[in-house]
């Protein structure tokens, strides 16, 4: 019989914080599950990332009017992951942005990543029933835009492909703080599915050379100090080259994916098994490594079916 996703079983109901990191800017997190960020302007508050569902949406509005009652105008999605997007209705903004490329993703593998998604996250996707559909942005961008919150001025720019080719970070710059999705994570482990790991150190690169005083990462605590912000960007990108490297040496001599698994797990497993979501991610991850060492430069798309095929051929 073969053994089901660990994100399957991870039924447990996580404690939410919600940190301040900078005047007016806080971050929604839930022990390894997405982060939501927050930035309050002088006339109303912009959301970063959407969560899964309208209900898991609903607490971080909860949150929101715990500090504000100002509207919330806008909604910037940092690329297309369901869990991401799905729950942007809840918040009834009426601007929507996302990169050009992050809608270009929507189009080309949108639907089989909620499906694929879907099937592996049950607890994410309580309360599924009230998605109206794919989300879809209002506004695109290709490198950079700027939305001004009132005087409050917000970047919102592509600093390289790392965990999509459409990653957007979001730096405020009163503050010196940036949310950076999936890009950065801390103590939680990387998806890396869809990721481009020769661009992911480069893009950490370019983050670091902002000397960032604060950072809302995709998955785990608020990063406030530059002391935890570089240790974060340290750990990420160690996480990246630990898991590509020996995924790379065995798909570069011929072994099989289960070979590149081994390998990656005894390199690995050492220094991150503890992160969260690490099981989750590992064999996707090693299977985009497989592949982007034999020149696949664009990620295959998963779906459910292939999620299974792929799990399948790791457990014999």
């Amino acid at each position: 019989m073969t053994q089901s996703f660990a994100s399957q079983g991870d039924m447990a109901e996580k404690e939410i914080s919600f940190t301040e990191i900078g005047e007016g800017l806080f971050a929604f997190t839930a022990q390894g599950d997405p982060n939501t960020g927050v930035i309050i302007g002088d006339d109303s508050v912009m959301i970063v990332e959407a969560q899964a569902t309208p209900r898991l949406a609903r607490k971080v509005i909860d949150c929101v009017r715990s500090v504000t009652d100002k509207p919330i105008s806008h909604v910037v999605l940092t690329h297309y992951h369901a869990v991401r997007v799905l729950g942007a209705s809840a918040f009834n903004a009426p601007q929507i942005i996302m990169s050009e490329k992050a809608r270009s993703m929507v189009v080309e593998r949108g639907q089989e990543d909620w499906d694929s998604e879907f099937a592996r996250f049950p607890r994410l996707f309580q309360g599924h029933e009230e998605i109206p559909g794919l989300t879809w942005p209002t506004t695109t961008f290709n490198d950079r835009m700027t939305v001004y919150l009132g005087q409050r001025r917000v970047d919102i720019m592509q600093m390289g492909r790392a965990h999509t080719a459409g990653d957007a970070v979001i730096f405020v710059p009163d503050q010196n703080v940036m949310f950076t999705g999936d890009i950065v994570e801390y103590h939680s482990a990387c998806y890396c599915g869809d990721g481009h790991f020769h661009d992911w150190p480069g893009t950490l690169d370019n983050i670091r050379g902002f000397e960032l005083d604060a950072i809302a990462p995709g998955r785990g605590d608020a990063l406030v100090g530059r002391d935890m912000v570089n240790a974060a960007l340290d750990s990420t990108a160690d996480f990246v080259k630990s898991t590509y490297a020996p995924a790379a040496k065995v798909a570069l001599k011929g072994g099989t994916l289960k070979d590149a698994w081994d390998a990656v797990r005894a390199v690995c497993d050492p220094k991150f098994k503890d992160y969260a979501i690490y099981e989750h991610c590992l064999p996707f991850n090693v299977a985009r490594a497989y592949d982007e060492a034999r020149d696949i430069d664009t990620p295959r798309i998963w779906t459910a079916q292939r999620d299974l095929e792929m799990w399948e051929a790791l457990q014999k």
